[in-house]
């Protein structure tokens, strides 16, 4: 088989725009669709580079169990030697924010206080330990998902007794306490190979679901949601750098939130990272194409028949 990045995924629509750029810069790719499939584990796999762009909330696409399918190929990929550009470490951080707090702690990444709770009496048990106002998110999310904010616990509890609740996949419900900013943005940074990309800062007026994505854009926007921000640089930086290489990550976005105090708290990292074109329209800075110039890169790098003429591929 040629020597080709190998693309897996669960969304065609989020991964259209990584292609395009393989087209441009005459890369070969393979588009490996997880939503259903099988793998013969006797058999060797392919040549070349693995790049997993698995969601967590591929289970909100009708696609329940494409990240266990994914971390069945992956383990494949590893037991072989392939080179995996996000590792199935990286994958159990995507799926896991108690996972992910875990290890940005490990790298004095500080997050936000996160209880997390099994069934609804345990939430309710878990959120009176909580003195201000508190948000619910679920443990594999992505999207904003099971996101709301309450100010105490009656409301909670008319909340997950009523028919808005929304039961989260894994069946584990996080309670946190809510970050009050004094205006209402957070800050995304995004890193490919590793290596800083650039800032976005997002608006959050409008609620918690903060996909870049053109797919996600809301109709009838009137002010920019996602602006890159230029000479960004911030002590967080190498920190991230030193968590993302511990935990088999090249290619993610990571939020933060600073409060009134000035104190910045961490609470989500995306390892299947999207763009947002308007923003990088005005910036002039485009990170599918540095993206797929980046796993041109590797491609060169691997010991396969058809990689020396890539080497001009970044």
């Amino acid at each position: 088989m040629p020597c080709e990045i190998h693309v897996l995924h669960e969304n065609a629509e989020w991964s259209a725009p990584l292609f395009e750029a393989f087209e441009r810069r005459g890369l070969p790719y393979r588009d490996w669709s997880l939503v259903e499939g099988s793998i013969d584990l006797s058999e060797v796999p392919p040549d070349g580079v693995f790049y997993s762009r698995m969601s967590a909330s591929a289970h909100s696409r009708g696609h329940r169990y494409s990240p266990e399918y994914a971390g069945c190929v992956l383990a494949w990929l590893e037991a072989h030697g392939r080179r995996v550009v996000n590792t199935s470490r990286a994958l159990t951080l995507e799926v896991s924010k108690v996972a992910q707090y875990a290890a940005l702690g490990r790298h004095g990444v500080a997050v936000p206080r996160t209880a997390s709770a099994v069934g609804v009496e345990a939430v309710i048990a878990a959120a009176a330990g909580f003195t201000g106002p508190f948000i619910t998110k679920h443990n594999r999310a992505g999207k904003g998902l099971g996101v709301r904010l309450f100010d105490g616990l009656a409301a909670l509890r008319a909340y997950v007794d009523g028919p808005d609740f929304e039961a989260p996949v894994d069946g584990i419900t996080l309670i946190q306490d809510y970050i009050q900013a004094p205006e209402p943005f957070i800050t995304r940074v995004e890193f490919v190979g590793g290596e800083l990309l650039y800032a976005v800062r997002v608006d959050t007026s409008d609620g918690f679901e903060l996909c870049p994505a053109e797919a996600c854009a809301a109709p009838g926007a009137t002010r920019p949601k996602f602006e890159v921000i230029e000479g960004f640089d911030h002590p967080l930086v190498p920190r991230y750098q030193a968590f993302l290489a511990a935990n088999g990550i090249e290619v993610a976005g990571i939020e933060f939130i600073v409060d009134a105090a000035g104190r910045v708290y961490t609470y989500d990292v995306n390892t299947n990272t999207n763009y947002n074109p308007e923003a990088e329209a005005v910036a002039g800075r485009f990170g599918m194409d540095r993206l797929a110039a980046f796993l041109g890169q590797e491609l060169a790098r691997q010991a396969c028949a058809d990689a020396a003429p890539l080497a001009a591929a970044g």
